[in-house]
């Protein structure tokens, strides 16, 4: 697996395995074994998808080190907005079973807090316990006023991006300025038909690829890191067997022509949370 170094030097893989809506059972610690097995290395939870705890298990049972393994998790509205960043962290630690975590993020811009927050998470990371920070959902804008108030500049911004929502500027923004940008729902979620766009499809055949490899490839020659989610081990191989072919200039137009500025998710300015 192909990695990328974040601004404090520590190395993030490229693809990562995302469990969002995973439940916290048997299924979901046999998913991700299959991805680790597979060759990812690379998971990311969050305390509010409630499965932290089969993120544990079957890394357990993997046998592979935890230090072969990229954990991230993340900060929910809730514990912003009571305050209690450091006990939601601490509790995160709990249910992953382990003493520190690769990447801590706070989920959403929680208004009038998320600065307050990210003050916790700077101490969390000068404690160690987290190898590097960041945020998701954070527009330009929010991450300006991060700027005017903390110490330490996101290591990375998780954020819906796909080809309907190509967020260029965001991308552009992000890696001036040293953040590593990252896609969650690179495929939509299945709530629109992205993967059976004509041009998608023509480039698949082209390189003897799906239109989900080209999605991703299209992430990796854009800079972003991607976490598609998959329980499927066929397609939990396609989605990391992206690195032996090179998308060209006029081929990435193609699909940044694709944008609709359409989220599937919420807007992380009106999300009610």
């Amino acid at each position: 697996m192909k990695k990328v170094t974040l601004n404090n030097g520590v190395e993030i893989p490229w693809i990562g395995l995302g469990v969002f809506r995973m439940e916290d059972n048997d299924n979901t610690v046999q998913a991700i074994e299959t991805a680790l097995k597979t060759g990812y290395r690379h998971i990311d939870t969050a305390a509010y998808y409630f499965n932290e705890e089969a993120v544990a298990r079957a890394i357990q049972r993997s046998g592979i080190p935890r230090n072969e393994i990229f954990i991230t998790t993340k900060l929910w509205n809730d514990d912003q907005r009571s305050g209690k960043v450091m006990e939601a962290f601490e509790e995160s630690l709990r249910k992953l079973n382990t003493d520190y975590v690769d990447l801590y993020l706070i989920h959403w811009p929680v208004a009038d807090r998320f600065v307050h927050s990210w003050q916790v998470l700077e101490t969390i990371y000068k404690s160690g316990r987290a190898r590097a920070i960041g945020v998701s959902n954070f527009k330009i804008h929010h991450l300006e006023t991060l700027k005017k108030s903390t110490e330490i500049i996101p290591a990375v911004n998780q954020i819906e991006l796909h080809p309907y929502l190509s967020q260029q500027e965001e991308v552009d923004y992000c890696l001036k300025n040293g953040i590593r940008p990252e896609s969650w729902s690179p495929f939509t979620a299945g709530k629109t038909a992205l993967l059976q766009e004509s041009s998608l499809q023509e480039l698949a055949a082209q390189h003897g690829k799906t239109p989900a490899q080209i999605i991703l490839r299209w992430d990796y020659q854009r800079g972003i890191v991607t976490i598609p989610k998959s329980s499927n081990p066929k397609r939990l191989a396609e989605n990391i067997d992206i690195f032996d072919f090179e998308l060209t200039a006029a081929e990435i137009d193609q699909i940044n022509a694709l944008n609709q500025n359409k989220r599937v998710g919420s807007d992380p300015d009106h999300f009610t949370f």
